[in-house]
């Protein structure tokens, strides 16, 4: 998916424990349906959904690859999207990992982030944790359950009642702007970016382990 850099910190609180949302709202008037939601939809950045360890360190060889473990299973759900100040979004997934070796138990940790991205680019809140994987003697594989949560400002997630209104707007058939979307407007395509909010998740990877995921 995509990375992005901050601004309006103020409009976002964000805590982790980790992530996702899905409720939907659809608003429709004399044949427009717009859906539109102020739960922010939650996803995992491509590039950094997974992470490759080696041994030794440093080397990208396939027969060096120690360790890889990915992000999956992520679920959300969204509470306050009707009432109170901040809208919150529960989000949980798994991390499943797998190792070269079997023999004897290990523990492997990893940090990860949740971020809350506002208008398609810009970062508003990031936290970064850690979790541990734990491997038992013989086995390849493991996984471990994390949560997020996120808390949005309700009314930096809402739009103002003149662009709801311009959306809705009743249009008669023959009018002149019957068929116009009012999307096509920049300020009204403005102000439902400045509405939209995204959770992205993903390991926090050191320069190294992101250019192997961009170019493997």
């Amino acid at each position: 998916m995509r990375l992005y850099t901050s601004k309006a910190a103020a409009a976002v609180l964000l805590t982790l424990g980790l992530t996702a949302c899905a409720r939907e709202g659809d608003i429709q008037q004399a044949g427009i349906l717009t859906s539109y939601t102020s739960c922010p939809p939650v996803a995992v950045i491509a590039p950094a959904g997974d992470v490759t360890l080696f041994d030794p360190a440093g080397s990208t060889d396939a027969n060096a690859i120690d360790v890889v473990a990915n992000i999956t299973n992520v679920r959300a759900t969204c509470t306050g999207a009707e009432v109170g100040e901040h809208i919150v979004t529960d989000v949980t997934f798994d991390v499943q990992a797998r190792r070269r070796d079997n023999r004897g138990a290990r523990s492997v940790t990893l940090p990860y982030f949740a971020t809350v991205v506002q208008a398609n680019s810009n970062v508003v809140a990031k936290r970064v944790r850690q979790v541990t994987l734990t491997f038992a003697d013989g086995s390849y594989r493991t996984s471990i359950a994390a949560a997020a949560q996120t808390r949005v400002l309700r009314a930096a997630a809402t739009l103002p009642e003149d662009i709801r209104r311009q959306i809705t707007r009743e249009r008669r058939p023959g009018a002149a702007d019957a068929a116009v979307d009012p999307m096509s407007d920049p300020a009204v395509r403005a102000a439902v970016d400045r509405a939209r909010f995204e959770v992205m998740l993903g390991f926090e990877l050191t320069p190294d382990q992101l250019r192997y995921n961009a170019t493997r």
